[in-house]
């Protein structure tokens, strides 16, 4: 008996150890360069259905379901989805506009599991009428999960994903898509 009370202790000690050094927050972020001047490129930027044209997930399940309500490109659209193991299910909402420069998002997830990040796109002008996307999302990690980002890497599992979304945004514009 003793022996068992003394194992429960050390683990409740590891854990306890364990949840005060895994990281509390995440931030992953991707950038692009766009041969396109800044007015076309947040066409494609602020409206949710836009999105959808260059959007990883909208690739990875192209039969998911998927639901607007408000007026796209202003603050409290949302977005809906409903997919395949890849996407899950969750909704995002428009809740703040820069026009021309940036747009926020609250990004929720109910599917495979219950999550909130805030969710950014910021386009920056540059010289010789080209533009620069950032897009980002950040949150906290809440305990369980911190303890599984000691050994996982939030930026190794969405970093593609964002990259490959932004190039693909890229392409369509060059496209003329």
């Amino acid at each position: 008996m003793n022996t068992l009370l003394i194992i429960l202790a050390i683990l409740l000690a590891l854990i306890v150890v364990l949840a005060l050094i895994a990281p509390k927050t995440y931030h992953v972020y991707r950038s692009i360069t766009v041969d396109q001047p800044p007015e076309l490129v947040w066409e494609h930027l602020k409206f949710l259905r836009k999105q959808q044209e260059w959007s990883p997930w909208a690739q990875k399940d192209p039969n998911m379901e998927l639901k607007f309500t408000g007026e796209d490109g202003s603050v409290g659209a949302i977005s809906q989805w409903n997919g395949n193991k890849d996407v899950g299910e969750g909704e995002q909402e428009i809740t703040r506009i820069v026009e021309g420069k940036r747009i926020e998002q609250d990004l929720r997830f109910f599917k495979p599991y219950k999550s909130q990040s805030d969710c950014y796109m910021n386009l920056d002008a540059l010289d010789g009428n080209k533009s620069k996307v950032t897009w980002g999302f950040s949150g906290k990690n809440k305990f369980p999960m911190s303890i599984m980002m000691l050994f996982m890497s939030m930026d190794k599992m969405v970093g593609k994903d964002f990259e490959q979304g932004l190039q693909n945004l890229k392409d369509n514009l060059n496209n003329g898509i």
